[in-house]
């Protein structure tokens, strides 16, 4: 099978990192357009021995972009399709339905309540979404959660599967001596406290609860933010305000899985902190959130359907915190009463692993392409 996957853009975010950690496990042949920003990730899948084009879109009105898409469709000679985020998914669909590929599955990633991917849910933004939506064979929800978002918008429950996002739990596994280096490199104190934040430096995120929590908290706290967006100068302006500038480091885009850069990556930074928190109230899944887990640190978190949709055993030390800067530094100051658990990933992690996803995702590729000219027949969300 040869598969083609259309991306928005390769710059480090959660479905970029995704489609990398997913290639690595998928047994199939593929290639990767993205539309614009071929960012590290690019550059990462590059290294992994995956062909990469960057299609050189200049905006989300860039018709021009439409045919040298379909071109390249054509000329891949590709089984299937698949797209991920808003915009790949509205030119990818169209494309591969012109380049007479009728195999087309796409990722929805991020669609929250009241916003994806940041834009505001409008009218016009939801009825461009389900026009496009019609032009696919199957659309992939990362949890029940998202699932049944895309039911109340009208995407008819045949045509979604329900593949949550995956995680490395080897790679992530907890290391006390890439603790120990990642502190000194970091310069973070072997007895400071470590809150941490993973994401994008964007308004939705809602990092300024963690610099706000963070002057009420003991001197010997320090905030690690890892992420990068348009945020920072914000977050820094809030910091200097709050009188916390000392205690809060942005590390800026780590790459999950080693790219060539320079700096620790993500297993790394997980490891120097002693608890995360996402004070982010509208996830589609909260990949954060499980990555943290996975590295055995507890979580305070707003919202993480990845979480909510298991039963609370699964993830004891997850709690959900009212995102209220006063509500998380309550959290975090009993969190540190609490004491250090032993850093073992608990069953929500195991749960996520990256081959259990990549293997439901298979099953998706197979149920399409066996039937590459109809919805799925069963009725009812499948959760493959």
């Amino acid at each position: 099978m040869r598969a083609l996957h259309i991306i928005t853009g390769l710059g480090v975010g959660g479905a970029e990192q995704q489609l990398r950690l997913l290639l690595r496990h998928l047994p199939v042949e593929c290639d990767v357009v993205t539309l614009t920003n071929p960012g590290p990730v690019a550059a990462g899948l590059r290294a992994d021995g995956v062909r990469v084009t960057h299609l050189g879109m200049a905006g989300n009105r860039d018709l021009a972009a439409l045919p040298k898409l379909v071109r390249l469709v054509r000329a891949g000679g590709y089984d299937l399709v698949h797209t991920h985020l808003y915009r790949a998914c509205l030119y990818g669909r169209l494309a591969a339905r012109l380049a007479g590929v009728r195999a087309v599955v796409a990722t929805e990633h991020s669609l929250g309540d009241s916003q994806m991917e940041g834009r505001p849910l409008t009218g016009g933004v939801r009825a461009l979404y389900l026009a496009g939506e019609r032009l696919g064979r199957a659309t992939v929800a990362v949890s029940p959660t998202v699932a049944g978002r895309l039911h109340r918008w009208g995407v008819p429950a045949p045509r979604v599967e329900v593949v949550p996002n995956g995680i490395d739990l080897a790679r992530l596994r907890f290391d006390p001596e890439r603790r120990a280096a990642t502190r000194r490199l970091l310069g973070l104190p072997e007895d400071a406290y470590v809150v941490g934040g993973v994401g994008r430096l964007a308004p939705g995120k809602r990092f300024d609860v963690l610099v706000d929590a963070l002057a009420l908290l003991p001197g010997d706290c320090r905030l690690l933010l890892v992420g990068g967006g348009p945020e920072e100068p914000a977050l820094r302006r809030a910091a200097e305000t709050a009188g916390v500038t000392g205690r809060v480091l942005l590390t800026g885009e780590r790459p999950a899985t080693p790219d060539g850069t320079e700096g620790p990556d993500l297993p790394s930074l997980l490891a120097a902190m002693d608890v995360l928190a996402s004070p982010s109230p509208e996830e589609a899944f909260g990949l954060a959130v499980l990555e943290a887990l996975a590295a055995g640190l507890p979580v305070r978190y707003a919202s993480c359907p990845a979480v909510e949709d298991l039963p609370p055993e699964a993830a004891p030390d997850a709690r959900k915190v009212r995102c209220d800067a006063r509500e998380f530094a309550h959290a975090l100051a009993e969190t540190r009463r609490a004491g250090p658990g032993p850093r073992t990933a608990p069953e929500a992690a195991r749960h996520y692993c990256v081959t259990r996803s990549a293997a439901r995702l298979m099953d998706v590729y197979a149920r399409v392409l066996a039937h590459p000219s109809s919805s799925p027949a069963p009725e009812g969300v499948r959760t493959a």
